[in-house]
């Protein structure tokens, strides 16, 4: 039995797009950042910082994505490069990357989206999350020479990047990023991210599809 426990349009669909890469067969267990369902003891026992992903794995329960999908990797014996391998460093390094751009994201999330009174966000700070968020895409745009993150092709990083990348289009244009909006088309093209999309469900955790920076 797998069993994934999730957040449309949350961290959790990094493992739901793997376990589709992977050929997995899961169950998925729905629910909401908004109406307390993740602070409920029985979830709290799966996730005790009360956040998805939460992966019940036959007799295991796991939790935080970049851990998962190391773990779905190793068992899978696929996806990522092995010990020793050349490639290992600049995967490695892009697992990490991608929550350096996932912290951006919680961030403004908290600012934009999260308070219950707007007046209450900082327009400096803000601006100074959107603008670091901005150099960190830059980075990678200016970094990113082949079809993938890692030179042997498709891995778990390029999941694990392409999720804060995709929800990056909230709060920059991503049209001033050719090289990665070429790249997201080529990842969204791929068949087991169709099947993660058309079972991620509806998301409720932004109200526009754009979020300009506030004045003042």
């Amino acid at each position: 039995m797998i069993r994934l426990h999730h957040v449309p349009l949350g961290r959790s669909f990094r493992v739901m797009w793997l376990l589709e890469e992977l050929g997995c067969d899961y169950e998925v267990a729905y629910y909401s950042i908004r109406d307390g369902s993740m602070r409920t003891p029985d979830f709290l026992a799966l996730s005790p910082a009360g956040r998805v992903p939460a992966l019940e794995w036959h007799d295991e329960v796991l939790f935080e994505s970049a851990a998962i999908l190391q773990m779905l990797c190793e068992r899978h014996g696929a996806l990522q490069p092995e010990p020793g391998d050349p490639q290992r460093a600049r995967y490695l390094e892009m697992l990490s990357y991608s929550e350096t751009v996932g912290c951006l994201l919680e961030n403004l999330n908290l600012n934009r989206v999260f308070l219950r009174d707007p007046a209450q966000a900082s327009p400096v700070v803000i601006k100074l999350l959107t603008a670091r968020l901005r150099s960190a895409l830059g980075a990678m745009e200016a970094r990113l020479a082949g079809e993938y993150l890692l030179e042997d092709g498709f891995s778990a990083a390029d999941i694990m990047f392409a999720y804060g990348f995709e929800l990056a289009r909230y709060y920059v244009h991503l049209d001033a990023f050719p090289g990665l909006m070429t790249y997201w088309e080529r990842l969204q093209a791929r068949p087991a991210y169709q099947r993660a999309k058309a079972r991620d469900g509806v998301q409720d955790l932004y109200d526009r599809d754009f979020y300009p920076l506030p004045e003042g």
